[in-house]
């Protein structure tokens, strides 16, 4: 049987097509949670002290700014592809 050189790339451009979306799929799922408790007390800091208190309320106001960020360019990139 003699395949067309014409349909091998275009089965060729749908398979890479599905792998791209596949890939930014994978890129865009959230990082493995990370436990802020053992990052603090591994820089030294006793749990329930300012500085541990301080520790985790950076962590997590890094961790809002980043979802914020993440959201930010979603909304910018579905009001490219809609326009």
């Amino acid at each position: 049987m003699h395949r067309s050189p014409l349909r091998f790339c275009l089965a060729l451009g749908v398979a890479a097509t599905l792998l791209s979306g596949c890939a930014q799929f994978e890129r865009n799922q959230p990082a493995a949670a990370t436990d802020d408790d053992a990052i603090c007390r591994s820089q030294g800091n006793a749990a329930g002290s300012t500085e541990y208190v301080a520790c985790l309320k950076d962590r997590d106001v890094a961790a809002s700014r980043g979802d914020r960020m993440e959201k930010s360019h979603r909304n910018l990139s579905e009001d490219m592809l809609n326009k």
